[in-house]
């Protein structure tokens, strides 16, 4: 007879252990503002260094990483990012790109695999020689794995590729990496291979309750 539970509403049904909240209760703080948080510092180190980015920001929520993000992509106004039609960011963050930066979401069909045809993207990107009338194109952003799409795993080939375009057109590329430790234990690729097309990426440690953007 079963004697556990596993709770399978969410990625986000998490709950501590009793040696975790050992563990944050004996944890060394200080002040994280003035960046004198101990604990936070090396945090943040480590999940850059296992990421392969320069820094890391730890951040309450994989919402606010997300907005964070695109809002250093696009620190314009009337800046555009190119996302998927059933994306995370598009779908469940309140439209927070719009509301709190002014930037305009322009959608590309995800496929069942969570993917959007590279010739879409590549047609979505805005022309320069309507920038008197259009806003401009500045991101693309790629969900890893895609949880709308049934949790799929986006390929390094794939990621590489989107990257490439962005390159190619002068745009920066992020990736809402909510679940990509689980996108690198499935596909067996290391999880700094899946991301290195990325300018930032977002993670989630959700049994420990946090989040950063790299």
């Amino acid at each position: 007879m079963a004697t556990k539970v596993v709770d399978l509403r969410s990625d986000t049904v998490t709950k501590p252990s009793e040696a975790m909240r050992a563990a944050m209760a004996a944890a060394d703080v200080d002040d994280d503002v003035l960046g004198a948080d101990p604990t936070a510092c090396r945090f943040e180190a480590e999940m850059a260094r296992i990421m392969g980015k320069e820094a890391a920001l730890f951040v309450p929520s994989g919402t606010m990483a997300n907005l964070i993000s695109v809002l250093a992509h696009c620190d314009a106004r009337g800046s555009e990012v190119i996302l998927g039609h059933d994306s995370h960011i598009h779908v469940y963050e309140h439209g927070g790109i719009s509301t709190l930066g002014g930037v305009h979401p322009r959608t590309v069909p995800n496929n069942p695999d969570g993917t959007m045809d590279v010739d879409r993207i590549v047609a979505a990107i805005r022309s320069t020689d309507g920038a008197l009338y259009y806003p401009t194109t500045r991101l693309i952003c790629l969900e890893n794995t895609h949880g709308n799409s049934g949790g799929k795993c986006l390929t390094v080939e794939y990621t590489d590729k989107v990257g490439e375009v962005a390159k190619a057109h002068g745009l920066k590329l992020h990736i809402d990496g909510a679940r990509i430790f689980n996108a690198s234990v499935a596909l067996g690729v290391p999880v700094d291979r899946l991301v290195r097309a990325a300018d930032s990426v977002s993670v989630c440690i959700n049994l420990l309750g946090t989040t950063l953007k790299c």
